[in-house]
């Protein structure tokens, strides 16, 4: 289990947070850990406390732009602050479900190739790292974009003069420039970019990681339905039958514990997504410079991505949930006992209500649910666009 969740843990530790406990080796968080977390958090809500007022102010006085800029930033935060404390409430029930992860995981090199371990592990360790890479880089464009233009520009190239500025627009009730305080506050902005950028990161590939285990078990459970030689007695068979259902509800449990975990950050983090790429690309189409355009692409496409993988992985559930009928109704039942026959209708009408991921109630996760999501977005950037040309 560990090898899936060794990206999530990296990035978690970065902002003082310890996901879950194991049975085998359970310790207090370090006080170190714990202020790590506390300064993140606190940082960061006072950083979005100055974007909030910030928006009123650019609001009261007409600048529909700067507001749409500030909204995408507090947005981002949003996002980032929501799966950090959900993760930190659900520890506990986090924490019992790695612990089945690990009780049902393949033990020794035998079952490990008789579950393609490697090639799930492959496939979730490269989509890992691309995914922490694009947001790592995202963020950190965002937050040296002042000083690289003041490089750039006016101490390289001198064609301009672009003096100190900020990453992100916020309110502040006394002029920063020309004094010390530009340096504190650009660190705390830089800080507060790296937190919300690490907690996204972190539990997005959390929840890749448990999804990727959830799909291997499915895939494998198929398999040796599909496989499996009946013997045409009713004791012999009915025993396989026993331990197939009893595994099946192991994995639908876990299902239930990742969609109660992770739920409401995914309801949030779709409905404030739908915002924030709208927002980004209506920045794009009112007249920027180049290089502002290049990091208003990065932010757009990084948080395209984050919804495709979000929605991607649902749509490996739904579909291995779903494989589980075909693969029972694949397997050479015609010689079984009719008693067999009977009790595998069950099985495979259980198998045909479909597991997803989903985000509470309100939906079901799957590709389909990016289009859902655009569509919304586009709506948000006619009616934008709209109030911008009037």
């Amino acid at each position: 289990t560990m090898k899936f969740m060794k990206y999530a843990i990296f990035f978690y530790t970065a902002v003082g947070i310890e996901p879950y406990t194991k049975a085998s080796s359970p310790r207090k968080s370090s006080v170190w850990a714990n202020i790590l977390f506390w300064t993140n958090v606190i940082n960061l809500s006072v950083i979005e406390m100055g974007e909030l007022l910030y928006l009123g102010v650019a609001f009261s006085n007409g600048k529909l732009i700067d507001a749409v800029t500030v909204m995408s930033y507090i947005g981002f935060v949003i996002v980032g602050m929501s799966k950090m404390f959900f993760i930190w409430w659900k520890k506990p029930d986090l924490s019992d479900m790695v612990a089945e992860l690990e009780r049902i995981y393949p033990q020794g090199r035998a079952q490990e190739k008789e579950y393609r371990l490697e090639s799930y592990l492959r496939s979730s360790s490269r989509i890992s790292v691309t995914y922490a890479l694009l947001y790592s880089v995202l963020i950190w464009t965002f937050n040296l974009f002042s000083i690289m233009q003041f490089l750039v520009y006016e101490l390289w190239l001198k064609i301009r003069v672009v003096g100190q500025t900020l990453p992100y627009l916020m309110y502040f009730p006394w002029n920063w420039e020309g004094n010390w305080s530009y340096y504190v506050l650009l660190f705390c902005q830089n800080l507060a970019g790296h937190t919300s950028a690490s907690g996204q990161i972190s539990t997005d590939l959390l929840l890749c990681a448990v999804a990727t285990q959830v799909v291997m078990h499915f895939d494998h459970l198929a398999r040796v339905i599909e496989s499996h030689d009946l013997s045409g007695s009713w004791a012999e068979d009915s025993r396989f039958l026993v331990d197939t259902v009893r595994y099946h509800q192991r994995i639908l449990r876990l299902t239930d514990v990742l969609n109660d975990i992770f739920g409401i950050p995914l309801l949030l983090n779709f409905m404030v997504s739908t915002f924030v790429i709208c927002f980004v690309g209506f920045q794009m189409t009112v007249g920027v410079p180049p290089d502002v355009m290049i990091k208003l692409f990065l932010f757009l496409f990084s948080s395209l991505c984050q919804v495709y993988l979000i929605c991607h992985y649902g749509q490996l559930i739904a579909d291995a949930s779903s494989g589980l009928a075909i693969a029972a109704y694949k397997q050479n039942w015609n010689h079984a006992d009719v008693r067999y026959r009977r009790a595998l209708v069950f099985l495979i009408a259980r198998a045909q209500k479909t597991g997803h991921l989903k985000a509470t109630v309100f939906m079901n996760i799957t590709r389909a649910t990016m289009t859902d999501l655009l569509q919304i977005s586009y709506k948000f950037f006619a009616l934008l666009r709209t109030m911008y040309i009037k």
